[in-house]
């Protein structure tokens, strides 16, 4: 019997293991395979990771420096971080794997390993966690097993593809073929950018266009190091990104045949022939290990779970889940699915764990009724957290104003959506987050700019949004001007604007 049951030990499995045991919980991490992280050892295929590892900065400040850091875990251990482990920008998966097993070891984490969970079932408020070797009983089961299996489009012929789990990674396996990729993530350009320079023809096929993620901010997305490719097919090589249906595969001879359907092109169809089928269609949870009596509902793309705002199972109660498995509420939006991004979620988990199964009050820090306190603090936050940073227009400090006090109580580090439902019951409620402008620039490096405080709501770079809330209700919002170094100080662009808004707000 244990109070946490975590079940997987990759990198969240890791970091609420290590939160769980600061605070003194009793908890058990159960791990499938012999080490951490084994997802890590497979995965990406070709071995180079999209998760940042900016060694030299500008910043002394080790809080300031993890904005950039994208592969360490939270811990108190200046020797426990990533960037000790590799150097490059672009670090190689191996590194990432070797990190995660002396995190691991050093902070002496009670991981079982050689574990796999064969069954999760509910009875009364008590979960049954079943392996080949033992049941285990838990009050509150947290699942982060990450991505369980690859996610398989319904196109009829679909067999026949090689997926991406399987594939051969030697570009010059392809060399002189026609390669139909299926797919335009990051696991589809990172396969066509390795065949690039040894196959004839590389299509790569989907029925929506790229998402770029200079365009839609999310580090999910298409990123810059595979523009040779998009080169590629705008230079005419051959080489080619399809918006279209594909109806049907099939093979002829010793070769495939591909029936697609132009999304872009007012339904016109056609007939391509290809050498080999890849398929790069990301991945998906899994859901057998569940009972039916705790099968967790799915978010509507149907491969990650629907959760409440504190990260909760949408409808089974007790039923938590970290790491990629957390990002429904932030989908292609902040970075919840990336160590970056989940590390911070996972300890504010923890704090809310600790609320609701130890009776731990959430931490919180009080602040004098005074619109200049409460100005310079909002200041120190966004110039100094990394949380806020990284998981940009999702994580949020709230404050709740008590005018029977005199005081103002402020809790960092919620998801925003959390605290408005938290605080809906409060007459006056501020948040402050960090936040993108618009979506819709026609060209994302050529932005007009208006550096006049008043304009700051057409700020397209990282900046800080304030909003004021009535009874759950927003009812203002005052934006601050972005700024080159991301340093929101100056009195007349920043300090100036925000206190006369927090001024209007609380008088």
């Amino acid at each position: 019997m244990h109070r946490y049951l975590i079940i997987g030990a990759g990198p969240a499995g890791l970091q609420l293991s290590y939160y769980l045991k600061r605070a003194g919980a009793d908890y058990l991490t159960l791990e499938r395979t012999e080490s951490p992280g084994a997802f890590f050892k497979e995965f990406p295929r070709h071995r180079r990771l999209i998760s940042l590892n900016k060694v030299h900065t500008v910043e002394d400040e080790p809080e300031i420096k993890l904005r950039w850091d994208w592969n360490s875990l939270l811990n108190d251990s200046p020797e426990l971080m990533f960037p000790r482990y590799s150097r490059e920008y672009l670090p190689g998966a191996d590194d990432l794997v070797r990190y995660l097993a002396d995190f691991e070891r050093e902070h002496e984490l009670n991981v079982r390993f050689m574990t796999p969970v064969d069954r999760i079932e509910k009875i009364d408020d008590r979960f049954l966690v079943h392996t080949p070797g033992k049941t285990y009983e838990a009050e509150c089961v947290i699942v982060a097993t990450g991505w369980g299996g690859p996610n398989i489009p319904n196109i009829p012929g679909i067999e026949l593809a090689t997926g991406y789990e399987d594939m051969e990674v030697d570009g010059a396996a392809y060399t002189g073929q026609r390669v139909l990729v299926i797919g335009k993530g990051n696991s589809a350009f990172e396969t066509a950018q390795a065949i690039l320079p040894h196959a004839a023809i590389v299509h790569l096929a989907s029925p929506h266009g790229v998402r770029l993620a200079w365009n839609t901010k999310h580090p999910g997305d298409v990123r810059g190091q595979y523009g040779a490719f998009l080169d590629s097919y705008w230079f005419k090589t051959l080489h080619g990104v399809l918006e279209c249906d594909i109806n049907r595969i099939w093979r002829e001879d010793d070769h495939f045949k591909a029936a697609i359907t132009y999304t872009l092109a007012n339904g016109e169809q056609a007939l391509l022939e290809y050498d080999s089928v890849l398929r790069c269609t990301g991945f998906t949870m899994d859901r057998s290990i569940f009972d039916e009596s705790c099968l967790p509902a799915m978010a509507p793309n149907g491969r990650i779970p629907a959760i409440r705002p504190d990260w909760q199972s949408a409808n089974v109660d007790g039923l938590y889940f970290a790491g990629t498995l957390m990002q429904a509420r932030d989908f292609k939006q902040a970075s919840s699915a990336f160590i970056d991004g989940f590390r911070y979620n996972l300890r504010t988990l923890t704090a809310l764990l600790a609320e609701r199964y130890e009776n731990t009050p959430l931490d919180r820090q009080v602040i004098p009724l005074d619109h200049e306190k409460l100005g310079a603090t909002m200041l120190d936050r966004v110039n100094w957290s990394s949380a806020l940073w990284t998981q940009f227009e999702y994580l949020c400090d709230a404050y709740v104003v008590d005018r029977a006090t005199g005081q103002i109580q402020q809790y960092q580090d919620l998801p925003e959506d959390y605290a408005v439902e938290r605080f809906g019951d409060q007459a006056e409620l501020f948040t402050i987050t960090l936040r993108w402008g618009r979506q819709n620039y026609g060209d994302v490096f050529n932005i007009q700019r208006d550096p006049t405080p008043g304009m700051a709501h057409e700020s397209a770079f990282l900046h800080p949004v304030i909003r004021s809330w009535r009874h759950g209700e927003q009812v203002a919002e005052r934006h601050l001007l972005e700024d080159l170094l991301a340093v929101w100080r100056n009195p007349v662009r920043h300090v100036e604007p925000l206190y006369a808004f927090l001024s209007e707000q609380l008088s």
